[in-house]
């Protein structure tokens, strides 16, 4: 397979921003019936680019018939593939995605390409931007090789970093959740990961605000962001002050895989644009239960986002 660049046309909703870092892993998620290409860090960035901004995914995939889809779907989206790296022994990534009493469960393969990022690679991605806001994930952290490109990424990083913490048994421990938590300004995470990270740290005895709260001063975090499912979502900010939002209500979910991503890309929108946090909380609500009414991760067509771009009056300052 040969890397074939594309020729990017000019940010399609005139928006003016510099580029965003997204670091971590690219995969297939692999339903019963169909393979769909996924991981967060590629959800979140395809996302992004829907919306009109420059996302700049650094990852590793194989080379070999997922690899190519990964490489054909980035293009087709108009997005920026010069982070990607190739590898001539390891597979583009898979998940395997089960459907078990109206939950999923994913089993993830070890020995994927993603385990295989390279640092020096990463830094020469890293150093031909400058980006706004970075992103960076806790799965894609589980080997050596990539971790190590991983701190080098967070490390050179001359801007805000948003860790979303995506926690998958058996593929994290304390000390790559620290690292991570040491690193970033925003972190994501929802309400069963939060609890999951307090016991790691004793904080199990407190109400989640308050483990939140203890985690921000501990590892001196600016803003912690909480998703609850159907319970809505909050959010404590660098004076400490607690921002709530209601749960948007689809009444036709499909599925609910992606909806965090979604969350996450819309929230680093409104960052990235300056809205206000209720605004920033509603709006990524609004577009993370829309996810949930179509199959998998990516909005299914242009009009979809537009629908969100122009009730939202985009623009980005």
């Amino acid at each position: 397979m040969s890397l074939k660049l594309p020729v990017r046309s000019e940010n399609p909703s005139g928006m003016t921003s510099g580029a965003i870092a997204i670091f971590g892993e690219v995969l297939a998620d692999v339903f019963p019936d169909q393979q769909v290409l996924g991981g967060a860090p590629f959800n979140v960035a395809r996302h992004l680019r829907g919306f009109g901004l420059d996302p700049r995914l650094i990852s590793r995939i194989g080379n070999d018939v997922l690899g190519d889809a990964l490489l054909d779907e980035m293009v087709s989206l108009d997005m920026e593939v010069t982070g990607i790296q190739l590898d001539d022994v390891f597979p583009t990534g898979q998940v395997q995605v089960l459907l078990e009493n109206g939950r999923h469960h994913f089993n993830i393969l070890p020995d994927q390409a993603y385990d295989q990022i390279c640092h020096d690679a990463t830094l020469k991605t890293l150093e031909a931007m400058q980006p706004r806001l970075a992103y960076f994930g806790s799965l894609v952290q589980r080997s050596e090789k990539s971790r190590l490109a991983g701190t080098h990424f967070v490390e050179h990083c001359k801007c805000p970093l948003f860790l979303d913490i995506n926690l998958r048994a058996p593929w994290y421990d304390v000390e790559i959740i620290s690292a991570s938590l040491q690193h970033a300004d925003i972190v994501k995470l929802n309400d069963e990961e939060l609890a999951v990270i307090s016991r790691m740290f004793d904080l199990e005895s407190l109400r989640p605000e308050a483990q939140a709260l203890a985690l921000q001063q501990r590892f001196e975090v600016k803003q912690v962001l909480v998703t609850c499912g159907e319970f809505g979502s909050w959010l404590l900010d660098e004076h400490q002050q607690m921002t709530r939002a209601a749960p948007v209500v689809n009444g036709s979910v499909v599925d609910t895989v992606g909806a965090g991503d979604a969350y996450a890309a819309v929230f680093m929108l409104g960052q990235l644009s300056r809205w206000s946090i209720p605004v920033t909380l509603q709006r990524a609500s609004e577009y993370a239960a829309a996810i949930c009414g179509v199959r998998g991760a990516a909005a299914p067509s242009a009009a979809f986002v537009k629908g969100f771009t122009e009730t939202w009056e985009l623009r980005c300052a």
